[in-house]
């Protein structure tokens, strides 16, 4: 069976970004996908020493072990796509979502390019503005990974400020479903 694993960088729990990686899921379930979120925002992560002990000892993981981001890797690895999601801080991701990116890029690209061809989704949650900023930096991930990236009816961001604003953005709600459904089918695509 197909998987996809979601990561919400959000420190709230059931905040925007995480409705928004919700409706995303449920298209994904719709279509026989099995799903799994992983509450990342408001758990230290530690962000990548660059000490280049992943490239050393080749065994698929980051040398520090005081925290979950080799779990993270190993639900990666598994996966058949990967869903990122982050609100906007200062016009970029979270710092959980960083450290994520920025470790988990490391090992699985020093060790054969772990995510390559895998199916890899942004999304972003944003009051105002930066939110394309913070697109593209969670885009980053997957394309430098060798991953595919499907599209949607626009970009893959989200407009609320507050967890009720979410269902006010109609069109962010539909971009999140049409998301679903773009990766769904590139997923049975691959495997087909």
């Amino acid at each position: 069976m197909m998987k996809v694993v979601a990561f919400n960088g959000s420190p709230r729990p059931k905040g925007n970004t995480y409705q928004a990686i919700q409706t995303v899921l449920q298209e994904l379930n719709q279509e026989g996908i099995q799903t799994e979120l992983i509450q990342v925002g408001g758990h230290p992560i530690r962000g990548c020493l660059a000490c280049y002990k992943c490239q050393e000892k080749k065994d698929r993981r980051c040398i520090q072990k005081d925290d979950p981001l080799n779990e993270y890797i190993e639900k990666m690895v598994e996966a058949d796509g990967i869903i990122l999601g982050s609100p906007v801080y200062f016009s970029d991701v979270t710092p959980e979502i960083k450290a994520l990116i920025d470790r988990a890029g490391l090992v699985t690209r020093m060790n054969g390019d772990l995510l390559q061809r895998k199916v890899g989704a942004a999304i972003v949650s944003m009051r105002r503005a930066g939110g394309t900023h913070a697109f593209s930096s969670l885009n980053f991930f997957f394309l430098i990974g060798g991953m595919i990236v499907p599209g949607s009816s626009y970009w893959n961001i989200i407009q609320a400020r507050s967890p009720e604003d979410f269902v006010k953005d109609s069109e962010g709600i539909t971009i999140m479903q049409n998301l679903g459904k773009n990766m769904a089918w590139l997923l049975k695509k691959l495997t087909a």
